[in-house]
């Protein structure tokens, strides 16, 4: 029958979870909160029980029998780890509920945990939280030693996608120098050096391309005026640049699909705005050639926006002189999640100590 698993990975509106055999699905879901359901919470910390009652009910509708070998969540933004697979303590817990940078994510381990406890499995994990930093000490050096560099970044579906690559090409992931891309509501890039990402970006808070929800990289001046404006508090600002720019306040939507139906329906103003975008995503990949010193075995684009022929044909113009360029289209974090579990059951991984 193989390895039982529950994955658990808490977003800002939805709960995803699936359920798998090894790595063939039984269940997967998208539990969808409404607004109305989630503005009782004063804090995001306050829905746990929620979202683990949510998932209970979902598990019995479902006819799910409550045996797993293992529960694995995903990873929330407390601290700044290596790249692996953690066993669940409550020392994580307590400090993903209180983390400076709150998200739904920060639940995942809390969620598996609880529900650990409801149906006795003792294997309860994270993988690869958005926090990994296996930046090079030179990378989270800024121009002011106020201010240091930190990566929040897609490490979980990065990683494996570069192990699918390496997989699919007959070598290791050990043995190869990968930029990845991840193209979602942010976009992430990572140097990925012989299975380290030695350079990412904060895809959370502003660095890098702009892209359908955020607004990467300002003018630092410009950004200093507007904090002075008047017309943001702090937290506004921050929700703005984080949620609210990028192709949403360019256009109105955050939706790639419909930005091309306008472009195919003689939208001018779309048109630039979206070959904007992949103009600086375009030059941000392009950078992290020099973090590899231009030995590159492959560019690879990944996340929901991959799947856009118009964009992936810009990169395709773009950066194929730096090397091959591979499509991986859409974010599998729930085979991710899995397959993290599976290795640690299997012996093929350890699980660490957070």
């Amino acid at each position: 029958m193989g390895y039982k698993i529950l994955a658990i990975n808490p977003g800002s509106t939805s709960t995803k979870i699936s359920v798998s055999n090894d790595d063939k699905f039984i269940l997967v879901e998208d539990i969808v909160h409404t607004q109305e359901e989630l503005k009782s919470f004063e804090r995001i910390s306050d829905q746990l029980n929620y979202r683990k009652e949510v998932i209970l009910d979902e598990l019995k509708k479902k006819g799910i029998p409550f045996r797993f070998d293992a529960i694995i969540g995903r990873g929330g933004l407390a601290k700044a780890v290596e790249s692996g697979v953690y066993k669940v303590t409550t020392e994580m817990i307590n400090a993903q509920l209180t983390a400076f940078h709150q998200h739904a994510c920060d639940l995942g381990c809390a969620i598996a945990y609880e529900i650990g406890k409801e149906v006795g499995c003792c294997n309860c994990f994270i993988a690869d939280p958005g926090v990994v930093d296996e930046m090079l000490p030179e990378a989270h050096i800024s121009g002011t030693p106020l201010i240091s560099r930190v990566c929040i970044w897609h490490a979980l579906n990065q990683k494996a996608i570069a192990r699918r690559f390496a997989n699919d090409i007959g070598k290791r992931y050990e043995e190869l120098n990968l930029i990845v891309c991840h193209l979602g509501g942010g976009i992430s890039i990572a140097a990925h050096e012989r299975g380290k990402a030695v350079d990412a970006n904060n895809a959370l808070n502003g660095e890098g391309p702009f892209s359908p929800e955020r607004t990467g990289s300002l003018p630092v001046a410009d950004l200093i005026h507007l904090c002075y404006s008047g017309k943001f508090t702090e937290q506004e600002l921050i929700t703005y640049i984080s949620s609210k720019a990028g192709l949403t306040a360019h256009l109105g939507t955050n939706n790639c699909l419909e930005i091309e139906r306008r472009i195919k329906c003689g939208d001018k103003h779309a048109e630039l705005i979206f070959k904007a975008m992949a103009y600086h995503i375009a030059k941000s990949v392009a950078a992290e050639g020099a973090v590899l010193c231009g030995n590159i075995d492959a560019v690879i684009f990944t996340g929901g926006i991959a799947r856009s022929t118009y964009m992936m044909d810009i990169f395709k113009k773009r950066l194929s002189y730096l090397a091959p360029i591979y499509i991986y289209p859409g974010q599998d974090e729930m085979l991710a999640l899995t397959e993290n579990a599976i290795a640690v059951l299997k012996g093929d991984r350890d699980a660490k100590d957070y």
